[in-house]
């Protein structure tokens, strides 16, 4: 029969290899983590959720710094707890950061269709009435101007359809944004301009 004292030491042997055992980097719920961070990455959720994409990002940074770091301590001293809840932080930041992303790019979708159709119809007001703007010395240089500022205009409106074609919601969006403004603009300058005639023929 084995002593009392070599069971004990047996047994602490036993508590040992448990212990080292357990010691171990959480090797699986890391690659779930950067799984979970790349399929984020993979609907845009760094464009189209970029705060929940971010904090998945840094909590996952922080994770795996956490884990070089226990890495590089003695078997017996590494304990990999708090790593593990900055990796299930990481996961479930980024399985939000996908959901958000999903629904946002559809909303981003439709506000880039009617931006688009907004724009078209900007410029074609502003065209019209760039038509019937006051003409003469005075303001050739003002309505040369307005004409090349058009032209820009178009040019970006058909960068925001390409963006549109493509995908790029985001782009188109604010493009198209940026249509209707500019093209507004010059429509209120127009109109200042007439308004400005009209008042001086009354005197």
């Amino acid at each position: 029969m084995l002593s009392k004292k070599t069971m004990i030491f047996g047994l602490m042997m036993l508590a040992l290899v448990a212990f080292v055992g357990c010691a171990k980097a959480p090797q699986e719920v890391i690659d779930a983590a950067k799984a979970a961070v790349d399929a984020a990455k993979a609907v845009e959720a760094d464009r189209y959720a970029a705060d929940l994409y971010n904090a998945a990002k840094d909590t996952l940074d922080q994770a795996l710094a956490e884990v070089e770091n226990q890495n590089g301590k003695f078997a017996l001293t590494r304990s990999y707890g708090i790593a593990q809840k900055l990796l299930e932080g990481a996961i479930a930041a980024a399985n939000s950061a996908k959901e958000a992303a999903v629904a946002n790019k559809a909303k981003v979708q439709t506000e880039a269709q009617q931006l688009l159709l907004d724009a078209q119809a900007a410029i074609n007001a502003s065209k019209v009435l760039l038509k019937k703007a006051p003409r003469g010395k005075e303001t050739k240089a003002a309505i040369e101007a307005m004409n090349s500022d058009m032209a820009a205009i178009e040019t970006t409106l058909a960068e925001a359809n390409a963006a549109m074609s493509s995908g790029d919601f985001l782009t188109a969006r604010d493009k198209a944004q940026a249509c209707v403004t500019n093209a507004n603009s010059i429509a209120e300058e127009v109109k200042t301009a007439m308004q400005k005639k009209k008042s001086l023929a009354g005197r």
